[in-house]
Protein backbone atom coordinates (compact mmCIF):
# COMPACT_ATOMS: atom_id res chain seq x y z
CA UNK A 1 0.00 0.00 0.00
CA UNK A 2 1.20 3.33 -0.75
CA UNK A 3 2.30 5.76 2.10
CA UNK A 4 0.86 8.92 -0.02
CA UNK A 5 -2.34 10.18 2.01
CA UNK A 6 -5.97 8.55 0.93
CA UNK A 7 -9.01 9.17 1.76
CA UNK A 8 -10.14 7.37 5.29
CA UNK A 9 -13.11 5.19 4.21
CA UNK A 10 -11.27 3.91 1.03
CA UNK A 11 -7.99 2.89 3.53
CA UNK A 12 -10.08 1.33 5.70
CA UNK A 13 -12.51 -0.25 3.26
CA UNK A 14 -9.25 -1.16 2.20
CA UNK A 15 -7.49 -2.36 5.43
CA UNK A 16 -11.16 -4.26 6.48
CA UNK A 17 -10.47 -6.36 3.04
CA UNK A 18 -7.14 -7.38 3.82
CA UNK A 19 -7.28 -8.36 7.65
CA UNK A 20 -5.14 -5.39 8.91
CA UNK A 21 -8.64 -3.77 10.67
CA UNK A 22 -11.70 -4.98 12.05
CA UNK A 23 -14.81 -3.29 11.22
CA UNK A 24 -15.49 -2.37 14.84
CA UNK A 25 -11.66 -1.22 15.28
CA UNK A 26 -12.83 1.03 12.10
CA UNK A 27 -15.78 2.18 13.85
CA UNK A 28 -14.05 3.09 16.85
CA UNK A 29 -11.57 4.64 15.11
CA UNK A 30 -13.26 7.22 12.90
CA UNK A 31 -15.13 8.12 16.37
CA UNK A 32 -11.62 8.61 17.71
CA UNK A 33 -9.72 11.99 17.71
CA UNK A 34 -7.08 10.39 15.65
CA UNK A 35 -9.04 10.23 12.31
CA UNK A 36 -9.39 13.08 9.77
CA UNK A 37 -10.31 12.81 6.10
CA UNK A 38 -6.96 11.96 4.81
CA UNK A 39 -4.67 9.50 6.37
CA UNK A 40 -2.46 6.95 5.72
CA UNK A 41 -1.70 3.28 7.01
CA UNK A 42 1.05 4.06 9.43
CA UNK A 43 -1.87 5.96 11.09
CA UNK A 44 -4.15 3.56 11.50
CA UNK A 45 -1.36 0.62 12.49
CA UNK A 46 0.15 3.50 15.22
CA UNK A 47 -3.33 3.45 16.56
CA UNK A 48 -4.24 0.31 16.35
CA UNK A 49 -0.61 -0.75 18.29
CA UNK A 50 -2.01 1.78 20.89
CA UNK A 51 -5.31 0.50 21.54
CA UNK A 52 -4.20 -3.56 21.75
CA UNK A 53 -0.69 -3.06 23.65
CA UNK A 54 1.58 -4.13 20.78
CA UNK A 55 4.89 -2.72 19.80
CA UNK A 56 4.50 -0.67 16.04
CA UNK A 57 8.14 -0.05 14.36
CA UNK A 58 8.73 1.36 10.40
CA UNK A 59 12.13 -1.36 10.64
CA UNK A 60 14.62 1.49 9.75
CA UNK A 61 16.73 -0.17 11.93
CA UNK A 62 16.38 -3.43 12.47
CA UNK A 63 19.36 -6.14 12.43
CA UNK A 64 17.97 -9.47 11.61
CA UNK A 65 18.99 -12.83 12.79
CA UNK A 66 19.53 -15.02 9.74
CA UNK A 67 19.95 -18.09 11.55
CA UNK A 68 16.14 -17.58 12.81
CA UNK A 69 15.29 -16.44 9.34
CA UNK A 70 16.22 -20.01 8.73
CA UNK A 71 13.97 -21.22 11.35
CA UNK A 72 10.95 -20.72 8.96
CA UNK A 73 9.48 -21.90 5.45
CA UNK A 74 10.51 -18.59 3.20
CA UNK A 75 7.25 -19.24 1.17
CA UNK A 76 4.97 -18.85 4.73
CA UNK A 77 6.73 -15.88 5.11
CA UNK A 78 6.64 -14.03 1.73
CA UNK A 79 2.84 -15.51 1.21
CA UNK A 80 1.58 -14.05 4.81
CA UNK A 81 3.80 -11.04 4.50
CA UNK A 82 5.42 -12.17 8.26
CA UNK A 83 9.02 -10.73 9.12
CA UNK A 84 10.01 -12.83 12.24
CA UNK A 85 12.70 -9.98 14.16
CA UNK A 86 13.98 -11.39 17.01
CA UNK A 87 14.16 -14.05 19.84
CA UNK A 88 14.30 -14.39 23.29
CA UNK A 89 12.91 -16.82 25.75
CA UNK A 90 11.02 -19.05 23.69
CA UNK A 91 9.54 -16.49 21.89
CA UNK A 92 9.77 -14.75 18.48
CA UNK A 93 8.93 -10.94 17.84
CA UNK A 94 7.36 -11.22 14.18
CA UNK A 95 6.28 -8.41 11.57
CA UNK A 96 3.26 -8.08 10.54
CA UNK A 97 0.59 -5.30 8.83
CA UNK A 98 -2.53 -8.02 9.33
CA UNK A 99 -3.04 -8.26 12.97
CA UNK A 100 -6.65 -9.52 12.36
CA UNK A 101 -4.97 -12.28 10.12
CA UNK A 102 -3.74 -14.87 12.74
CA UNK A 103 -3.47 -17.91 9.85
CA UNK A 104 0.57 -17.42 9.48
CA UNK A 105 0.95 -16.90 12.81
CA UNK A 106 -0.61 -20.25 13.99
CA UNK A 107 0.97 -21.49 11.15
CA UNK A 108 4.64 -20.94 12.34
CA UNK A 109 4.23 -21.50 15.86
CA UNK A 110 2.49 -25.16 14.88
CA UNK A 111 5.76 -25.73 12.81
CA UNK A 112 8.13 -24.15 15.48
CA UNK A 113 6.46 -25.08 18.73
CA UNK A 114 7.53 -21.40 19.55
CA UNK A 115 5.51 -18.42 20.84
CA UNK A 116 4.69 -15.23 18.18
CA UNK A 117 4.42 -11.90 19.50
CA UNK A 118 3.39 -9.66 16.53
CA UNK A 119 4.74 -6.32 16.03
CA UNK A 120 2.79 -3.65 13.61
CA UNK A 121 4.66 -2.83 10.78
CA UNK A 122 3.54 -0.87 7.47
CA UNK A 123 2.82 -3.27 4.64
CA UNK A 124 5.03 -1.93 1.78
CA UNK A 125 8.10 -1.25 4.29
CA UNK A 126 7.33 -4.78 4.93
CA UNK A 127 7.60 -6.34 1.62
CA UNK A 128 10.69 -4.38 0.75
CA UNK A 129 12.38 -5.74 4.43
CA UNK A 130 10.90 -9.71 3.26
CA UNK A 131 12.44 -9.33 -0.16
CA UNK A 132 15.94 -7.86 0.66
CA UNK A 133 16.26 -10.71 3.77
CA UNK A 134 15.17 -13.59 2.05
CA UNK A 135 15.95 -12.77 -1.96
CA UNK A 136 13.83 -12.51 -4.79
CA UNK A 137 12.26 -15.45 -5.53
CA UNK A 138 12.89 -17.20 -2.24
CA UNK A 139 9.48 -18.96 -2.06
CA UNK A 140 10.52 -20.58 -5.24
CA UNK A 141 13.46 -22.04 -4.37
CA UNK A 142 12.13 -23.37 -1.39
CA UNK A 143 9.82 -25.48 -3.25
CA UNK A 144 12.50 -26.52 -6.12
CA UNK A 145 14.68 -27.89 -2.64
CA UNK A 146 12.17 -29.76 -1.45
CA UNK A 147 10.60 -31.18 -4.93
CA UNK A 148 12.78 -34.79 -5.35
CA UNK A 149 11.63 -35.31 -8.77
CA UNK A 150 13.04 -32.20 -10.02
CA UNK A 151 16.74 -32.45 -11.48
CA UNK A 152 18.55 -29.59 -12.57
CA UNK A 153 20.95 -30.90 -15.52
CA UNK A 154 24.65 -30.41 -15.21
CA UNK A 155 26.31 -27.64 -17.88
CA UNK A 156 28.83 -29.93 -18.53
CA UNK A 157 26.21 -32.80 -19.51
CA UNK A 158 26.34 -34.43 -22.64
CA UNK A 159 24.01 -33.48 -25.69
CA UNK A 160 20.30 -34.98 -25.30
CA UNK A 161 20.19 -34.07 -21.78
CA UNK A 162 16.63 -32.70 -21.34
CA UNK A 163 17.11 -28.58 -19.71
CA UNK A 164 14.01 -28.50 -22.05
CA UNK A 165 12.26 -29.81 -18.96
CA UNK A 166 14.16 -28.50 -16.50
CA UNK A 167 13.84 -25.23 -17.98
CA UNK A 168 9.67 -25.51 -18.02
CA UNK A 169 9.45 -26.50 -14.25
CA UNK A 170 6.73 -24.43 -12.46
CA UNK A 171 9.11 -22.85 -10.15
CA UNK A 172 11.90 -22.05 -12.75
CA UNK A 173 9.00 -20.08 -14.62
CA UNK A 174 8.12 -18.33 -11.51
CA UNK A 175 11.31 -17.35 -10.69
CA UNK A 176 12.14 -16.25 -13.76
CA UNK A 177 8.79 -13.84 -14.09
CA UNK A 178 9.59 -13.00 -10.42
CA UNK A 179 12.74 -11.16 -11.06
CA UNK A 180 11.57 -9.70 -14.10
CA UNK A 181 8.72 -8.41 -12.61
CA UNK A 182 10.74 -7.07 -9.53
CA UNK A 183 12.99 -5.52 -12.15
CA UNK A 184 10.56 -3.65 -13.79
CA UNK A 185 8.77 -2.62 -10.46
CA UNK A 186 12.13 -1.10 -9.81
CA UNK A 187 12.08 0.98 -12.49
CA UNK A 188 15.36 -0.89 -13.80
CA UNK A 189 16.78 -0.42 -17.18
CA UNK A 190 18.46 -4.15 -16.93
CA UNK A 191 19.09 -6.74 -15.47
CA UNK A 192 22.33 -8.55 -15.27
CA UNK A 193 22.78 -12.30 -14.70
CA UNK A 194 26.48 -13.41 -13.36
CA UNK A 195 27.79 -16.44 -12.94
CA UNK A 196 30.68 -17.04 -10.73
CA UNK A 197 32.21 -20.13 -9.11
CA UNK A 198 30.03 -20.56 -6.21
CA UNK A 199 27.33 -17.99 -6.53
CA UNK A 200 24.65 -16.53 -9.19
CA UNK A 201 24.95 -13.02 -8.88
CA UNK A 202 22.06 -10.92 -10.15
CA UNK A 203 22.09 -7.18 -10.42
CA UNK A 204 19.43 -4.64 -11.52
CA UNK A 205 20.65 -0.78 -13.06
CA UNK A 206 18.07 1.51 -11.76
CA UNK A 207 18.98 4.88 -12.27
CA UNK A 208 22.04 4.29 -14.30
CA UNK A 209 23.62 2.45 -11.19
CA UNK A 210 24.12 -1.50 -10.52
CA UNK A 211 22.51 -2.56 -7.53
CA UNK A 212 23.12 -5.88 -6.25
CA UNK A 213 19.44 -8.06 -5.75
CA UNK A 214 19.74 -10.47 -2.65
CA UNK A 215 18.92 -14.24 -3.72
CA UNK A 216 18.60 -17.09 -2.14
CA UNK A 217 21.96 -18.99 -1.44
CA UNK A 218 20.67 -22.40 -3.25
CA UNK A 219 20.30 -20.40 -6.23
CA UNK A 220 23.32 -21.29 -8.02
CA UNK A 221 21.99 -24.97 -8.52
CA UNK A 222 18.73 -23.74 -10.75
CA UNK A 223 21.50 -21.76 -12.73
CA UNK A 224 21.45 -23.96 -16.51
CA UNK A 225 17.72 -24.12 -15.95
CA UNK A 226 16.80 -20.22 -15.76
CA UNK A 227 19.76 -19.44 -18.47
CA UNK A 228 17.38 -21.98 -20.38
CA UNK A 229 14.09 -20.75 -19.61
CA UNK A 230 15.43 -17.44 -20.51
CA UNK A 231 16.25 -18.82 -24.05
CA UNK A 232 13.14 -20.38 -24.41
CA UNK A 233 11.17 -17.35 -23.54
CA UNK A 234 13.83 -15.20 -25.99
CA UNK A 235 13.29 -17.92 -29.13
CA UNK A 236 16.98 -19.20 -28.67
CA UNK A 237 18.91 -22.18 -29.18
CA UNK A 238 18.87 -24.27 -25.66
CA UNK A 239 21.60 -26.64 -26.98
CA UNK A 240 24.15 -24.23 -27.87
CA UNK A 241 26.45 -23.05 -24.62
CA UNK A 242 29.82 -22.11 -26.61
CA UNK A 243 28.33 -19.06 -28.57
CA UNK A 244 27.06 -15.71 -27.62
CA UNK A 245 23.28 -15.28 -28.45
CA UNK A 246 20.96 -12.63 -28.74
CA UNK A 247 17.12 -12.44 -28.67
CA UNK A 248 14.22 -10.75 -27.24
CA UNK A 249 11.33 -10.92 -25.06
CA UNK A 250 7.87 -9.28 -25.15
CA UNK A 251 6.27 -8.46 -21.89
CA UNK A 252 2.60 -7.14 -20.57
CA UNK A 253 2.67 -5.67 -17.51
CA UNK A 254 -0.25 -4.22 -16.29
CA UNK A 255 -1.62 -3.30 -19.17
CA UNK A 256 1.77 -1.67 -20.28
CA UNK A 257 3.97 -2.79 -23.28
CA UNK A 258 7.87 -4.26 -22.23
CA UNK A 259 10.21 -5.52 -25.17
CA UNK A 260 12.98 -6.96 -23.22
CA UNK A 261 16.57 -7.15 -25.15
CA UNK A 262 17.97 -10.52 -24.77
CA UNK A 263 22.06 -11.11 -24.40
CA UNK A 264 23.68 -14.30 -23.30
CA UNK A 265 27.69 -14.32 -23.49
CA UNK A 266 29.53 -17.52 -21.96
CA UNK A 267 31.66 -16.99 -19.58
CA UNK A 268 34.25 -18.72 -17.10
CA UNK A 269 31.61 -20.35 -14.91
CA UNK A 270 28.59 -20.98 -17.28
CA UNK A 271 26.22 -18.24 -19.34
CA UNK A 272 26.29 -14.59 -18.27
CA UNK A 273 22.89 -13.31 -19.20
CA UNK A 274 22.01 -9.29 -19.62
CA UNK A 275 18.37 -8.10 -20.32
CA UNK A 276 17.32 -4.64 -21.06
CA UNK A 277 14.15 -3.70 -20.52
CA UNK A 278 12.86 -0.81 -22.94
CA UNK A 279 9.12 0.14 -22.10
CA UNK A 280 7.56 0.95 -24.90
CA UNK A 281 4.66 2.81 -24.01
CA UNK A 282 6.32 5.43 -22.24
CA UNK A 283 4.98 8.80 -21.52
CA UNK A 284 6.95 11.83 -23.26
CA UNK A 285 7.21 15.09 -21.70
CA UNK A 286 6.81 18.25 -23.33
CA UNK A 287 9.83 20.45 -24.63
CA UNK A 288 9.50 22.23 -21.53
CA UNK A 289 9.58 19.78 -19.15
CA UNK A 290 13.18 18.05 -19.85
CA UNK A 291 14.57 20.56 -18.12
CA UNK A 292 17.19 22.51 -20.54
CA UNK A 293 17.88 25.86 -19.88
CA UNK A 294 16.58 28.90 -21.40
CA UNK A 295 19.65 29.58 -23.95
CA UNK A 296 19.10 25.78 -24.95
CA UNK A 297 15.48 25.60 -24.93
CA UNK A 298 15.24 28.36 -27.30
CA UNK A 299 17.99 27.25 -29.62
CA UNK A 300 16.10 23.44 -29.66
CA UNK A 301 12.72 25.26 -30.73
CA UNK A 302 14.52 27.39 -33.46
CA UNK A 303 16.05 23.89 -34.72
CA UNK A 304 12.49 22.51 -34.77
CA UNK A 305 11.26 25.16 -37.07
CA UNK A 306 13.88 24.62 -39.78
CA UNK A 307 12.48 23.15 -42.91
CA UNK A 308 15.70 20.61 -43.42
CA UNK A 309 19.32 20.00 -41.86
CA UNK A 310 20.41 17.24 -39.52
CA UNK A 311 20.01 17.81 -35.71
CA UNK A 312 21.92 15.32 -33.85
CA UNK A 313 22.01 14.43 -29.68
CA UNK A 314 25.12 12.98 -28.86
CA UNK A 315 26.16 10.36 -25.93
CA UNK A 316 27.17 6.88 -24.44
CA UNK A 317 24.19 4.06 -23.93
CA UNK A 318 21.60 4.46 -21.19
CA UNK A 319 21.84 8.63 -21.53
CA UNK A 320 18.28 9.16 -22.72
CA UNK A 321 19.24 10.21 -26.55
CA UNK A 322 16.08 8.70 -27.59
CA UNK A 323 13.82 9.89 -25.18
CA UNK A 324 15.14 13.55 -26.45
CA UNK A 325 14.57 12.73 -30.05
CA UNK A 326 10.80 11.56 -29.49
CA UNK A 327 10.16 14.49 -27.72
CA UNK A 328 11.40 17.13 -30.12
CA UNK A 329 9.68 14.81 -32.77
CA UNK A 330 6.40 15.22 -30.40
CA UNK A 331 6.56 18.90 -30.72
CA UNK A 332 6.17 18.89 -34.29
CA UNK A 333 3.86 16.04 -35.15
CA UNK A 334 0.73 16.73 -36.93
CA UNK A 335 -1.15 16.51 -39.57
CA UNK A 336 0.62 18.48 -42.46
CA UNK A 337 4.22 16.60 -41.71
CA UNK A 338 4.84 12.91 -42.83
CA UNK A 339 7.55 11.69 -39.69
CA UNK A 340 8.95 8.38 -40.86
CA UNK A 341 11.62 6.74 -38.16
CA UNK A 342 13.84 3.79 -38.82
CA UNK A 343 15.58 2.50 -35.35
CA UNK A 344 16.89 -0.54 -33.48
CA UNK A 345 15.08 -1.17 -30.77
CA UNK A 346 11.39 0.70 -30.97
CA UNK A 347 11.31 2.23 -27.74
CA UNK A 348 8.25 4.39 -28.13
CA UNK A 349 5.19 4.23 -29.83
CA UNK A 350 3.52 7.64 -30.59
CA UNK A 351 0.43 7.47 -32.81
CA UNK A 352 0.99 9.79 -35.95
CA UNK A 353 4.27 8.38 -36.33
CA UNK A 354 5.45 6.02 -38.80
CA UNK A 355 8.04 3.42 -37.21
CA UNK A 356 10.40 0.91 -38.74
CA UNK A 357 12.20 -2.18 -36.93
CA UNK A 358 15.47 -2.94 -38.00
CA UNK A 359 15.74 -6.35 -38.56
CA UNK A 360 19.69 -7.53 -39.66
CA UNK A 361 18.71 -11.42 -39.92
CA UNK A 362 16.21 -10.39 -42.86
CA UNK A 363 18.42 -8.09 -44.20
CA UNK A 364 16.47 -4.55 -43.05
CA UNK A 365 19.35 -2.44 -42.17
CA UNK A 366 19.47 1.23 -41.51
CA UNK A 367 21.03 1.69 -44.81
CA UNK A 368 18.58 -0.38 -46.82
CA UNK A 369 15.89 1.24 -45.00
CA UNK A 370 16.28 4.75 -45.09
CA UNK A 371 16.81 4.00 -49.07
CA UNK A 372 13.14 2.98 -49.24
CA UNK A 373 12.24 5.45 -46.46
CA UNK A 374 13.38 8.46 -48.97
CA UNK A 375 10.36 6.80 -51.33
CA UNK A 376 7.53 7.01 -48.86
CA UNK A 377 7.92 11.51 -49.42
CA UNK A 378 8.53 12.02 -45.63
CA UNK A 379 8.79 15.51 -44.36
CA UNK A 380 10.89 14.59 -41.10
CA UNK A 381 13.54 11.50 -40.57
CA UNK A 382 14.71 10.15 -37.31
CA UNK A 383 17.68 7.53 -37.83
CA UNK A 384 18.15 4.92 -34.70
CA UNK A 385 21.92 6.13 -34.66
CA UNK A 386 24.37 6.73 -37.18
CA UNK A 387 26.46 3.78 -37.02
CA UNK A 388 28.53 3.75 -40.49
CA UNK A 389 29.86 6.38 -43.54
CA UNK A 390 26.59 4.61 -45.31
CA UNK A 391 24.09 5.80 -43.27
CA UNK A 392 25.37 9.18 -42.66
CA UNK A 393 26.06 9.37 -45.97
CA UNK A 394 22.35 8.60 -47.07
CA UNK A 395 21.51 11.28 -44.16
CA UNK A 396 23.42 13.94 -45.14
CA UNK A 397 21.53 13.40 -48.46
CA UNK A 398 17.98 13.46 -47.24
CA UNK A 399 18.71 16.97 -45.89
CA UNK A 400 20.12 18.47 -48.36
CA UNK A 401 17.25 17.54 -50.15
CA UNK A 402 14.98 18.83 -47.97
CA UNK A 403 14.76 16.95 -45.01
CA UNK A 404 14.54 17.44 -41.37
CA UNK A 405 16.61 14.96 -39.96
CA UNK A 406 16.77 13.62 -36.18
CA UNK A 407 19.82 11.05 -35.08
CA UNK A 408 22.15 9.82 -32.26
CA UNK A 409 25.81 9.23 -32.28
CA UNK A 410 28.48 8.35 -29.70
CA UNK A 411 30.34 11.42 -28.95
CA UNK A 412 31.77 12.47 -25.61
CA UNK A 413 30.49 15.69 -26.41
CA UNK A 414 28.78 18.03 -28.83
CA UNK A 415 32.14 19.54 -30.96
CA UNK A 416 33.34 16.48 -31.49
CA UNK A 417 30.14 15.17 -33.53
CA UNK A 418 31.71 17.56 -36.44
CA UNK A 419 34.89 15.75 -36.20
CA UNK A 420 33.40 11.95 -35.82
CA UNK A 421 31.82 12.47 -39.15
CA UNK A 422 34.50 13.53 -40.64
CA UNK A 423 36.26 10.74 -39.52
CA UNK A 424 34.01 8.45 -40.76
CA UNK A 425 34.97 9.28 -44.39
CA UNK A 426 32.06 12.19 -44.81
CA UNK A 427 33.71 15.10 -46.80
CA UNK A 428 33.54 18.45 -44.82
CA UNK A 429 32.33 20.57 -47.04
CA UNK A 430 29.04 17.95 -46.72
CA UNK A 431 29.10 18.21 -42.75
CA UNK A 432 29.45 21.91 -43.35
CA UNK A 433 26.60 22.77 -44.85
CA UNK A 434 23.76 19.85 -43.53
CA UNK A 435 24.78 19.89 -39.98
CA UNK A 436 22.67 22.25 -37.64
CA UNK A 437 23.08 21.60 -34.37
CA UNK A 438 24.64 19.20 -32.07
CA UNK A 439 23.29 18.17 -27.74
CA UNK A 440 25.23 16.41 -26.07
CA UNK A 441 23.81 14.86 -22.54
CA UNK A 442 23.55 12.78 -19.81
CA UNK A 443 21.92 11.72 -16.64
CA UNK A 444 22.57 12.30 -13.12
CA UNK A 445 20.61 11.03 -10.42
CA UNK A 446 18.29 13.29 -8.64
CA UNK A 447 18.52 13.40 -5.08
CA UNK A 448 15.18 11.55 -2.72
CA UNK A 449 13.31 14.29 -1.50
CA UNK A 450 12.36 12.14 1.54
CA UNK A 451 15.96 12.40 2.92
CA UNK A 452 18.39 14.51 1.46
CA UNK A 453 20.42 17.16 4.01
CA UNK A 454 22.27 19.84 3.66
CA UNK A 455 26.33 19.08 3.02
CA UNK A 456 28.46 21.12 5.35
CA UNK A 457 31.00 18.90 5.72
CA UNK A 458 34.66 19.65 4.67
CA UNK A 459 35.17 18.14 2.03
CA UNK A 460 31.93 19.96 0.21
CA UNK A 461 33.05 23.04 0.81
CA UNK A 462 36.42 22.14 -0.49
CA UNK A 463 34.33 21.06 -3.80
CA UNK A 464 32.24 24.09 -3.82
CA UNK A 465 35.28 26.34 -4.02
CA UNK A 466 36.93 23.95 -6.71
CA UNK A 467 33.57 24.11 -9.06
CA UNK A 468 33.22 27.96 -8.38
CA UNK A 469 29.85 27.69 -6.73
CA UNK A 470 28.69 30.71 -5.30
CA UNK A 471 29.55 31.35 -1.10
CA UNK A 472 26.91 30.41 0.81
CA UNK A 473 24.90 28.44 -1.59
CA UNK A 474 23.10 25.43 0.43
CA UNK A 475 24.47 21.88 -1.28
CA UNK A 476 22.97 18.74 -0.19
CA UNK A 477 24.25 14.94 0.06
CA UNK A 478 22.75 11.58 -1.03
CA UNK A 479 21.27 9.84 2.65
CA UNK A 480 19.11 6.59 2.06
CA UNK A 481 16.06 5.97 3.17
CA UNK A 482 13.77 3.19 2.91
CA UNK A 483 11.64 5.60 -0.30
CA UNK A 484 14.87 5.33 -2.39
CA UNK A 485 16.06 1.75 -1.15
CA UNK A 486 18.86 3.44 0.24
CA UNK A 487 20.59 5.03 -2.31
CA UNK A 488 20.13 8.58 -1.43
CA UNK A 489 18.55 9.09 -5.17
CA UNK A 490 15.32 8.87 -6.66
CA UNK A 491 14.72 8.98 -10.25
CA UNK A 492 17.28 11.09 -13.34
CA UNK A 493 17.57 14.50 -14.91
CA UNK A 494 19.34 15.12 -17.88
CA UNK A 495 22.47 17.69 -18.40
CA UNK A 496 23.08 19.60 -21.52
CA UNK A 497 25.47 20.87 -24.21
CA UNK A 498 23.61 23.06 -26.97
CA UNK A 499 25.49 23.54 -30.07
CA UNK A 500 24.48 25.40 -33.25
CA UNK A 501 26.72 25.88 -36.08
CA UNK A 502 26.68 29.55 -37.51
CA UNK A 503 28.81 30.42 -40.57
CA UNK A 504 32.59 31.18 -38.21
CA UNK A 505 31.90 27.33 -36.81
CA UNK A 506 30.98 25.93 -40.63
CA UNK A 507 34.26 27.82 -42.15
CA UNK A 508 36.27 25.94 -39.47
CA UNK A 509 34.67 22.33 -40.01
CA UNK A 510 35.72 23.23 -43.46
CA UNK A 511 39.00 23.84 -42.77
CA UNK A 512 39.33 20.65 -40.64
CA UNK A 513 39.79 22.30 -37.26
CA UNK A 514 40.06 19.96 -34.31
CA UNK A 515 37.58 19.74 -31.67
CA UNK A 516 39.28 21.98 -28.85
CA UNK A 517 39.28 24.26 -31.39
CA UNK A 518 35.68 24.15 -32.25
CA UNK A 519 34.58 23.66 -28.58
CA UNK A 520 37.04 26.93 -28.05
CA UNK A 521 34.94 28.85 -30.28
CA UNK A 522 31.57 27.64 -29.15
CA UNK A 523 32.66 28.71 -25.61
CA UNK A 524 33.36 32.37 -26.89
CA UNK A 525 29.57 32.31 -28.35
CA UNK A 526 28.24 30.99 -25.05
CA UNK A 527 28.50 27.11 -25.16
CA UNK A 528 27.50 25.70 -21.20
CA UNK A 529 29.12 22.28 -20.96
CA UNK A 530 27.79 19.20 -19.64
CA UNK A 531 29.88 19.91 -16.30
CA UNK A 532 28.27 23.75 -16.10
CA UNK A 533 24.83 22.93 -16.66
CA UNK A 534 25.14 20.28 -14.13
CA UNK A 535 26.61 23.07 -11.67
CA UNK A 536 23.29 24.77 -12.56
CA UNK A 537 21.67 21.52 -10.95
CA UNK A 538 23.63 21.55 -8.34
CA UNK A 539 22.82 25.43 -7.57
CA UNK A 540 18.74 24.41 -7.94
CA UNK A 541 19.63 21.61 -5.28
CA UNK A 542 18.82 18.82 -7.28
CA UNK A 543 21.71 16.89 -7.52
CA UNK A 544 25.07 16.27 -5.82
CA UNK A 545 28.61 17.36 -6.92
CA UNK A 546 29.46 13.60 -6.74
CA UNK A 547 27.09 13.00 -9.04
CA UNK A 548 27.98 15.95 -11.19
CA UNK A 549 31.45 15.05 -11.13
CA UNK A 550 30.51 11.15 -11.85
CA UNK A 551 29.17 11.87 -15.41
CA UNK A 552 31.33 14.33 -16.43
CA UNK A 553 34.88 15.61 -16.62
CA UNK A 554 36.01 18.56 -14.79
CA UNK A 555 38.25 19.87 -17.72
CA UNK A 556 35.02 20.29 -19.92
CA UNK A 557 35.16 23.54 -18.24
CA UNK A 558 38.21 24.86 -20.42
CA UNK A 559 40.45 28.29 -19.89
CA UNK A 560 40.64 27.34 -15.99
CA UNK A 561 36.94 27.68 -15.32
Amino acid sequence: MSPDKVLMTELLEQMIQEKRLSKPDAELFQKSGNANEELNEVDVLQWLASEYQVSFTQLEEVDLDRELLSLFPARILLKEELLPLSRENGSVKIATSRLFATQGLDTLKSLTGLKMIPVLAPSDVLQREIKKRLGVGADTIDTLKEDTAFQVVDEEAEEGADLDGAAEDASIIRFVNQVLGDAIGLRATDIHLEPFEHELQIRYRVDGVLQEVPVPAEIKRFQPAIVSRIKILSHLNIAEKRLPQDGRIKLKVNNSEVDVRVSIIPMLHGEAVVLRLLRQDGSIRGLAEMGLGSRELEMFRHILTLPHGIFLVTGPTGSGKTTTLYTALSEINDSVRKIITIEDPIEYQIRGINQIQVSEKAGLTFAKGLRAILRHDPDVLLIGEIRDQETARIAVQASLTGHLVFSTLHTNDAPSSLTRLVDMGLEPYLVASSLEGVLAQRLVRVLCPHCKETDTSSRALAMQSEMKLPEGLNLFRAVGCQECRQTGYHGRRAVFEMMDLDYEIRQMVLKSCSSVELKEAMRRKGLNTLHEDGRRLIREGITTIDEVMRVTKKDETLNGE
